[in-house]
């Protein structure tokens, strides 16, 4: 029975085991200088984001161990150390270099993000080649690869590659060789920069290599040619890259793209995309093209209001850089027929915007008006009318707190023909441009005339305070009914109710 103890005993304890360091105040400045590359998350053990971060710390912290280190510290046992570092919010992810502060973490918060960031970080910005194996081990990558070819390694050509590969080691992965062998398989003579596509992506509508077309080498023109080449043209999009596709004009197809299980399908697909894509770029259309995991990406799926359940065939969608969405109705087909129709109604101006929205109300009498996408034109952007707009969740608790005396403000204001006290569900509609709502209740007034230019409202939460903002912002002298008025009105309207 004993041996059986002890065996579970250390099985627990194996289970326990973790690769994450932990540091306190008492030993946070000792210990942190023991590593030239770590990354600290500061935390606090009630923090639900925290929560859901840590299994993919753990598994990354496992993977990188040897590579880097992974450390956390709990905020709330450890105040001084969290202080020192102006920690404000949870959790914070910081990364230190020989003991120093060397910024934010700013990556992906998954597992496979988290380490293929940190790989970017460890080590010199540009790997020194110094074997054929070596060189086919780093442009065989799951990412694109950028390789300096210098005949000679004191040139001003490497040194400029080298200064352009520290400005973006944490984007991309650089190498660089002076071996005369390489140049040579390669027909260099001198020097080149040669980006070097995942060899997973490889496909018939473009090379497999970009090489850098100037003549003169600088590390501005160095980065220009890899932000403009690095994708390629139809990409894979993953939680690692996603930052640096979007904010352009993109066309996505989601559908089961796994190149661990599934390259061959996930190419298969990829390709009548690429077919289609290309015929429009080579008209000198502009829009870029990705390729995406439907279930990876299920947010941005149900934002186009598609189906992510929808079988084999990927589903489609264009977002722009202003946030303006379009959907392809018709299926995909396989010749590729319904994709060219799409993209040529697209370029032709013939697409209705795809707006998320639940209908537009029937009755809309209330003292507080729904607000949905549908309508949010003729409400809120009436030019004659100033309009104080919240915008709620319904699981929201601030919301459900301020939702009577919301009302109670509306009651006030619903004799004042020049305003309106409006809301929306920010998480069934979309909510347009120049709006930005990152929590809630998020309140903006739109005024009269200005409606390209919403004021953010960061005043209190009582009816007074509505008012007393009002007064001072409204575009006409503010009609407010009196108390009493108030209070006849909701007797009338509650002796109503009861006949």
């Amino acid at each position: 029975i004993m041996l059986g103890f002890l065996f579970f005993a250390f099985l627990a304890g194996v289970a326990r085991a973790s690769d994450v360091l932990e540091f306190t105040d008492d030993d946070f400045d000792s210990k942190i200088g023991d590593h030239e590359l770590i990354l600290v998350e500061f935390f606090a053990p009630w923090c639900g984001h925290c929560k859901k971060l840590a299994p993919e710390y753990e598994i990354a912290a496992t993977r990188l161990k040897g590579t880097v280190a992974l450390a956390k510290v709990d905020c709330t046992a450890n105040t001084n150390v969290c202080s020192k570092y102006g920690v404000s919010g949870y959790p914070t992810l910081k990364i230190f270099r020989d003991g120093e502060d060397s910024g934010s973490y700013d990556g992906p918060r998954t597992a496979d993000g988290i380490v293929s960031h940190l790989k970017k970080q460890a080590g010199p910005a540009s790997v020194e080649l110094k074997t054929a194996e070596e060189f086919e081990k780093f442009i065989g990558d799951h990412d694109p690869s950028v390789v300096g070819f210098f005949a000679d390694a004191g040139s001003a050509a490497q040194s400029e590659f080298l200064k352009a590969a520290s400005a973006l080691r944490e984007s991309y992965r650089f190498a660089h060789t002076n071996l005369e062998d390489h140049l040579k398989k390669h027909d260099i003579e001198g020097e080149a920069v040669v980006l070097f596509r995942p060899p997973h992506l490889n496909n018939k509508f473009e090379e497999s290599s970009v090489k850098f077309g100037e003549d003169k080498f600088t590390s501005p023109k160095i980065k220009r040619f890899i932000q403009d080449n690095v994708f390629g043209m139809c990409p894979h999009m993953t939680d690692d890259n996603k930052d640096q596709l979007k904010g352009k004009d993109l066309m996505v197809a989601y559908y089961e793209v796994d190149y661990d299980k599934n390259p061959k399908g996930s190419n298969y697909w990829r390709n009548r995309v690429m077919k289609v894509a290309k015929s429009f770029l080579d008209q000198g259309k502009k829009l870029s093209f990705a390729v995406a995991n439907k279930n990876s990406f299920s947010h941005d799926v149900s934002e186009l209001g598609l189906d992510a359940s929808s079988g084999e065939l990927p589903v489609v969608g264009i977002r722009t850089s202003k946030g303006d969405k379009y959907v392809m109705q018709e299926e995909f087909s396989r010749d590729g027929k319904a994709l060219e129709r799409f993209l040529q109604d697209y370029f032709d101006g013939k697409l209705k915007r795809y707006l998320k929205s639940e209908p537009i109300p029937e009755n809309n009498d209330g003292p507080v008006k729904v607000v949905v996408a549908e309508n949010f034109d003729s409400l809120v952007n009436d030019d004659s009318k100033d309009v104080l707009v919240e915008f709620y969740a319904p699981w929201c608790g601030h919301c459900k707190s301020l939702e009577p005396k919301y009302k109670e403000l509306g009651e006030k204001l619903s004799g004042d023909p020049n305003i309106v006290i409006a809301k929306m569900d920010a998480t069934a509609n979309d909510v347009p441009s120049p709006y930005e709502v990152r929590g809630f209740p998020t309140i903006y007034f739109s005024p009269a005339g200005q409606k390209q230019n919403p004021k953010r409202y960061e005043g209190g939460r009582e009816v007074s305070d509505f008012i007393s903002y009002l007064k001072k912002e409204a575009s006409n002298p503010l009609v407010v009914k009196d108390a009493e008025e108030t209070k006849k009105k909701k007797k009338k309207k509650d002796d109503k109710s009861e006949l």
